[in-house]
């Protein structure tokens, strides 16, 4: 079974209200990557990849803002890419892929895109796994394309006030949890496994991840730049910050 295009909708719209209690920036970081996306794009389609994409939030977003996109959406979660599908209907590339490893560039249909970007997403993976998919990365773009990676990246010069700001966040969250405003994130979940057309990708999903995500790697923004300049970007900087995360941008 597959979700209809209302169904999907209404998934996609809870995922947003659900991330956006962990982020209520969201949408500013999501802008920020798309007006890079304008200031380096050419003359034709914009050709872009949403790495680890999820419900393909990033994507519905420049769809929306560009005359002409053509963009692919890349996971690994079966119900997230269900979702994906069924609100994208057909208006981008959905594909299943593993980053945990070099091959996953084999399931693109492309191999050169003007942006690759992704959001709170691959603090998932470990930190060498991370420095070498910056250089993958790096080779899918054209000269001059640009990477962007939103996610939890701490000033490291800012402990404190770092500390004080996710405690502030976790109040305002379980408040909006206490609200009934969004689901957690088990919740969202619970949720989701009731809709009968996700059953079997819940399934496939339980498969892949047994006991959950492995720990999560953030390390300071001044992390990711360093491993950008490794990576072999020509340019590597903070393009967005919000509190205790950040968007580091590489430009080929």
């Amino acid at each position: 079974m597959t979700l209809s295009i209302v169904d999907a909708a209404a998934l996609q719209e809870s995922w947003d209200r659900q991330q956006e209690a962990y982020m209520p920036d969201r949408e500013h970081r999501f802008t920020a990557m798309l007006d890079a996306v304008a200031a380096t794009a050419g003359p034709g389609p914009v050709r872009l990849l949403d790495l680890a994409g999820g419900t393909g939030s990033i994507t519905l977003r420049a769809l929306r803002r560009f005359p002409f996109v053509e963009a692919v959406v890349l996971d690994l979660d079966p119900a997230l890419l269900a979702i994906a599908e069924g609100s994208l209907a057909g208006r981008a590339a959905v594909v299943s892929a593993d980053l945990s490893g070099p091959g996953w560039t084999a399931a693109l249909p492309s191999r050169e895109f003007d942006a690759v970007l992704t959001s709170t997403a691959l603090h998932w993976l470990p930190a060498e796994r991370v420095r070498r998919l910056y250089g993958e990365i790096r080779d899918l773009l054209r000269p001059g394309g640009v990477f962007v990676n939103a996610d939890h990246m701490p000033d490291g010069n800012l402990p404190t006030l770092t500390k004080n700001l996710l405690a502030a966040e976790e109040a305002t969250r379980n408040a909006r949890y206490a609200a009934g405003a969004a689901l957690s994130w088990s919740r969202w979940w619970e949720h989701v496994a009731t809709v009968p057309e996700l059953a079997d990708p819940v399934a496939r999903r339980h498969e892949i991840y047994p006991s959950g995500h492995a720990a999560e790697h953030t390390p300071p923004v001044a992390w990711h730049l360093e491993a950008l300049r490794a990576a072999g970007y020509a340019e590597a900087g903070i393009l967005w910050r919000g509190g205790p995360d950040a968007a580091v941008a590489g430009v080929r």
